[in-house]
């Protein structure tokens, strides 16, 4: 069950748990994350493709939302929300995020157990460190799992990887639209986070001087890509795992593989990475449950416009038709907020959870759960909202929004796509 409470309230009065009320919001705990991991992990999840435009883009568009406060009426915000017909404490989650264990050690153990305790959901990725149903095991229907493409022998490994998380229990699955090619990303490049990976004398010492990951690491064991190992042939050593993934990925699907994804999914079908209304619709055409306005927090390309500026066009096209999902630049319960009040169900994080684990280790995730849930309570209050409906009813002024051609609401139909 979620905890409640203040500031930190539920936490154990441990050292891990007291500097995380030392660091109380995204700004500190990735001030102190870059302090405790190596640079070649802190570079891995800061940075984005390009010139890092993309990250700029998302964040000063999130804070161009203004919402106007109304008083009067009290009240107590209450968070919790209905996604896929499951009740969750908050309409936050925590979004995919590769190569997950390169930040903290074990992160998606920890993730797993955060998203479980604090009753959020927790889309674990194709490249994330543990196996699907190490991760299912843990968080239980809590756990959604993210889906690149394999696309050799019509998507034999896609598919496998969709019956294995239909029979480990797992509430959705989501298909990644928006990594049709590789983006470059100086940062990795720069740090030689390229396969085969080989260590450099820069690279030990950065390991050397992040104690408190070592002895993660130690603990959790060498990171890995948990999901894909069984798909390797020989011996899953970690080269030959990343050397298969490099050969056989491809980050998108057709929107015929995504209506084949529908009908192999009992449960439901998210698309993630949508910026166009017009692809919106052939998404409701597909019959997905969810799309998921993201551009993938700034990570494919530069030129690509803020998912909060696109979001209310994709809204008013969709128009109820299927659930609408947020990511890409969410560092606080007050930018989720804003994501709601311009439609959006429900808004997912990455980086913030991993700036929790990187800040105090095992237990970060869960913290920064309660952080984004209690910081959205007191945005709530502050709008005159006491529901997550009423949120959409709030003042907004939002001078980025993105005004695409008028077109009337209808379906593409596949044969056309």
């Amino acid at each position: 069950m979620a905890r409640s409470g203040g500031w930190g309230a539920g936490s154990r009065s441990d050292a891990a748990s007291q500097a995380l009320q030392r660091h109380p919001t995204y700004e500190f705990l990735e001030a102190r994350a870059k302090r405790r991991i190596p640079r070649f992990a802190w570079d891995f999840v800061h940075g984005g493709t390009g010139a890092d435009y993309g990250i700029d883009v998302n964040r000063r568009a999130l804070d161009g939302v203004e919402i106007v406060p109304r008083y009067g009426v009290m009240g107590k915000a209450a968070t919790e929300t209905e996604i896929f017909g499951r009740r969750y404490s908050a309409p936050i989650g925590i979004s995919p995020v590769g190569m997950d264990a390169l930040a903290w050690p074990g992160s998606s153990r920890c993730l797993a157990r955060a998203a479980r305790d604090e009753n959020i959901p927790y889309i674990t990725g194709t490249l994330a460190d543990s196996a699907l149903e190490e991760v299912a095991e843990i968080a239980g229907p809590n756990a959604w799992l993210q889906l690149y493409g394999f696309p050799r022998d019509d998507h034999r490994v896609t598919f496998d990887m969709i019956a294995r998380a239909e029979a480990a229990g797992m509430s959705a699955i989501v298909a990644t639209l928006d990594a049709p090619v590789r983006a470059k990303r100086p940062r990795d490049l720069a740090n030689r986070l390229v396969v085969p990976f080989r260590t450099r004398p820069s690279t030990v010492w950065q390991v050397a001087t992040s104690p408190a990951w070592v002895r993660a690491l130690m603990k959790a064991g060498m990171p890995g890509f948990g999901s894909i190992a069984r798909y390797v042939d020989g011996e899953p050593t970690l080269d030959r795992v990343a050397s298969f993934v490099q050969k056989e990925l491809i980050g998108s699907f057709s929107w015929d593989e995504v209506s084949r994804m529908r009908r192999a999914f009992s449960r439901a079908v998210v698309v993630k990475g949508v910026l166009h209304p017009d692809d919106a619709e052939r998404a409701v055409s597909a019959g997905v449950d969810a799309i998921m306005v993201s551009n993938h927090g700034g990570r494919q390309s530069d030129a690509a416009p803020a998912p909060i500026d696109v979001l209310p066009g994709i809204v008013d096209r969709v128009a109820g038709r299927a659930k609408i999902l947020f990511d890409s630049g969410i560092r606080s319960g007050l930018d989720a907020a804003r994501a709601i009040a311009l439609g959006a169900d429900a808004v997912f994080c990455g980086r913030a959870f991993l700036w929790g684990l990187g800040a105090a280790g095992d237990e970060g995730g869960a913290f920064v759960a309660r952080m984004l849930r209690e910081e959205l309570a007191v945005a709530m209050a502050q709008s005159g909202a006491w529901t997550v409906p009423e949120l959409r009813e709030a003042t907004i002024r939002h001078v980025g929004r993105f005004d695409f051609p008028a077109r009337a609401a209808q379906s593409v139909p596949l044969a056309a796509q």
